[in-house]
């Protein structure tokens, strides 16, 4: 977008999506404000949806100042505070002159993308990874790199309208409208457009009057016929703050699920193996190498050694369900020859650290210039869920088959995190296959139950699993034993290394 030159200059500031890092310390703890996926039962659905709390108010209200101080005062992990403020339209060429001039009325409906922000709005009350605009207002243009953010427990939305469209309102759990005296927002819009945004106090004074005052009167205020609940003195407002708290505390108390680790361990036993397993055939070369690293005498190198060779295995037994379109080359003989090519875009790999990494190598010696991914899952000790800390993944994902990477899979629940966020990044579920040296037979019958279309493929599929999860007879815990380390406690690495 063309930069138009300001009568007033202006420094460069964005809109509040470009929050970096994506956290909040706190004196209790760090908050992550990139949000997680929500837990899911074994069917793959998910138990609950975030709980969205809608603050509307005056300009230089305090509603950003009040948002802060709801997330610090709830005290859970997982929030996502998205503004209104990111989803200003783009202005055309006579729209910047007139915004320059600060003749652009940025505080009417007209200036907002509404269509696009219920769009997101929606998408992430379901716990979908969602990607929010980065409005820059020297340029009145969204810059091409815009923030991805992730669903969350509690989503706060923030705006001047933002209880003016019926669509918004019908996503909002909770409405709450800050109500500041006019002449204290005034006085904060001064300093605020002075001191960030270069702006003379003459051009202020005239945008004010002019739009931001009648628009107030006229479209904000009121919309407070709508809130639940109304905070006067904005952020000051300790009593009103600590009401909205308890509130939503109640309201995220009557949606917790336990862990249901038990319910992925019961849900499926005594049926037969699912028709989407593939299981390596168990020659007497493959049995020989797992012999060899099952067995706990083996030395890290050897151990190193023969799980390498096995991933190339496996790796290339995978390939081999890929679909492939018939192709003519030929030769330099001068011939024909009738073979095939892969009949797709591309094969991104995914590995779910850290012991999926491991795979990674076998995979890239198979496939040439395969691009990769990484997923973190750990377990959170208060809740028992595995949650997703640390995501990486190559661009237009979706359009690609991935090859979901994992040392060892017990009862499946990391598996099925890791399946559900490649999914929520719009990756086909018929176009991935998750990879496993060995899996037990609870979390195959997880994976298949709650993604039938996912292929399924390993060296060798154990029965049982032990109370601590642990696969029986196993390999024991395989990033351990692999780069030599004590694991912490936390790691989902595996969900045979999974603390619940």
């Amino acid at each position: 977008c063309p930069l138009t030159p300001s009568l007033s200059p202006r420094k460069r500031t964005t809109s509040q999506s470009k929050t970096e890092p994506p956290l909040l310390r706190t004196n209790k703890r760090t908050i992550y404000t990139a949000g997680r996926p929500p837990w899911y039962n074994v069917t793959g659905t998910t138990f609950k949806e975030a709980f969205v709390i809608g603050l509307c108010g005056g300009s230089a209200s305090g509603k950003t100042t009040v948002a802060n101080k709801i997330i610090e005062a709830l005290d859970v992990p997982w929030v996502v505070l998205l503004s209104m403020d990111s989803f200003y339209k783009v202005l055309n060429k006579e729209e910047q002159e007139l915004a320059a001039k600060n003749e652009y009325n940025f505080d009417h409906p007209d200036a907002f993308d509404f269509e696009l922000l219920v769009t997101v709005l929606r998408k992430l009350k379901k716990g979908k990874s969602i990607k929010v605009p980065v409005y820059d207002f020297t340029s009145h243009c969204r810059r091409k790199e815009w923030k991805t953010v992730y669903g969350a427990n509690v989503v706060i939305f923030e705006g001047i309208l933002a209880f003016a469209n019926k669509e918004l309102l019908k996503l909002l759990d909770m409405k709450v409208f800050v109500d500041t005296d006019s002449d204290i927002r005034l006085i904060r819009r001064l300093k605020r457009d002075i001191s960030q945004r270069g702006r003379d106090i003459s051009g202020i004074i005239k945008q004010y009057n002019k739009f931001v005052k009648p628009a107030f009167e006229q479209y904000i205020e009121p919309t407070v016929q709508v809130a639940d609940i109304v905070v006067p003195r904005g952020g000051e407002n300790f009593v009103a703050l600590d009401l909205i708290v308890q509130h939503v505390h109640s309201q995220l108390e009557k949606v917790r699920i336990p862990n249901n680790s038990a319910s992925l361990a019961s849900a499926h036993q005594g049926q037969p193996l699912p028709k989407t397993l593939s299981v390596m055939e168990s020659t007497p070369q493959v049995r020989g190498m797992h012999t060899i690293i099952r067995n706990k005498e083996t030395n890290r190198d050897e151990f190193i050694f023969y799980s390498k060779r096995l991933m190339r295995l496996l790796i290339e037994h995978a390939l081999s369900f890929l679909p492939l379109k018939p192709v003519s080359v030929e030769t330099p003989q001068g011939g024909i020859y009738d073979g095939k090519r892969l009949s797709g875009k591309r094969i991104t790999g995914v590995s779910i650290l850290r012991a999926g990494e491991t795979m990674e190598q076998a995979l890239m010696a198979v496939c040439k210039d395969i691009r990769l991914g990484k997923i973190l899952i750990q377990t959170n000790h208060d809740t028992g869920e595995p949650e997703l800390h640390y995501l990486r993944l190559p661009k237009d994902i979706s359009e690609d088959y991935v090859i979901l990477m994992d040392s060892t899979v017990s009862t499946g629940a990391a598996a099925l995190m890791a399946v559900r966020v490649l999914l929520d990044h719009d990756v086909a579920e018929d176009k991935i296959f998750l990879l496993s040296l060995l899996m037990a037979e609870m979390g195959v019958h997880s994976v298949a139950y709650a993604f039938p279309k996912v292929r399924i493929i390993t060296t060798a599929v154990d029965k049982e699993v032990n109370d601590q999860f642990h696969i029986i007879p196993g390999i024991g815990n395989f990033g351990d034993r692999y780069f030599g380390t004590d694991a912490p406690s936390d790691w989902c690495e595996s969900d045979e290394g999974m603390d619940f």
